[in-house]
């Protein structure tokens, strides 16, 4: 299994999101990631730690760019990222 840390991660539809940390659901001992979205009202979320380390699926989005669902972005990408919102834009890659 992919492991998943906090940082930046790009969605392969292209939004990014923040991956604050990992967590186990009470009722059934399921591991989640709990992220944060970095557009919009940035609102936070929780999906099962295996859809979120999950491939792709090709069969219904054929023209996706990423092997994965979840794609940790680079350093380099992250600091534009970063310095982007400190001038009060939005990112755009």
């Amino acid at each position: 299994m992919r492991e998943i840390t906090p940082g930046v991660y790009r969605h392969f539809k292209g939004h990014l999101y923040y991956v604050l940390h990992t967590a186990i659901h009470t009722e059934n001992g399921a591991v989640m990631v709990v992220y944060k979205a970095l557009y919009g009202e940035q609102g936070y979320f929780v999906r099962s730690y295996d859809m979120f380390a999950s491939e792709v699926d090709r069969d219904k989005y054929p023209n996706a760019t990423q092997k994965y669902r979840f794609e940790r972005v680079k350093n380099r990408e992250v600091q534009a990222i970063i310095e982007s919102l400190v001038e009060g834009e939005m990112y755009t890659p």
